[in-house]
């Protein structure tokens, strides 16, 4: 189902306000937090990586650095048992101060506060036919998806092969999932799944 232009208005209008708001509530948080990624990780406190979002648009988002830089490695798949997350990072992935930059990837129009999260080059790619809906809409910080999987990282610990077990059986599910959001979207929906999350 195609969402009309009025209620992409009212999407955008609610993140603009929200995210303006956030950012003066928590700023001082994120400040504190990227300090402390910065000691912890002895790099620069901020991570950004390159993510698809609304119409294959290819935008920055930004976190919170959680893991220490690592030229080996070049999974995009974590998990909780990850060597590469740092004592600090592991507090700030389990509280979500983390993800609090993103705030400002809602403000500047990249994403908005409920959607499909944004995937990485390559796992975009795979979206075919009725699934390229997912890519008509801003990617979100959080969304049914997310909450189905808040524990995916303990979830893809327990797996022999985390990669295959994230293509083959997580991907899919999530991309059903994004597809059922994006087709019965509604206003009243998203303030549901914003309270979901925060009492989660």
């Amino acid at each position: 189902m195609k969402i009309d232009k009025i209620r992409v208005y009212q999407k955008r209008c609610f993140d603009i306000v929200l995210s303006s708001f956030g950012l003066l509530v928590v700023g001082w948080l994120i400040v504190v937090a990227y300090l402390m990624a910065s000691w912890d990780t002895r790099s620069h406190g901020i991570f950004k990586q390159k993510r698809v979002g609304r119409n294959g648009h290819v935008f920055m988002l930004y976190k919170i650095k959680t893991m220490k830089n690592d030229s080996v490695s070049t999974s995009t798949v974590t998990t909780s048992r990850d060597p590469r997350i740092t004592r600090v990072g592991r507090l700030l992935r389990k509280t979500k101060v983390d993800e609090l930059p993103q705030l400002w990837n809602v403000l500047k129009g990249d994403m908005s506060f409920v959607g499909p999260r944004p995937d990485v080059p390559g796992f975009a790619d795979r979206l075919t036919g009725t699934q390229s809906i997912v890519l008509s809409v801003r990617p979100g910080i959080t969304g049914p998806a997310t909450l189905k999987y808040r524990d995916e990282e303990n979830l893809l610990a327990a797996q022999d092969n985390p990669e295959r077990y994230n293509r083959d059986v997580i991907y899919p599910e999530k991309v059903r999932l994004n597809v059922e959001y994006v087709n019965n979207w509604t206003f009243w929906g998203d303030l549901k799944l914003i309270c979901r999350t925060l009492v989660g």
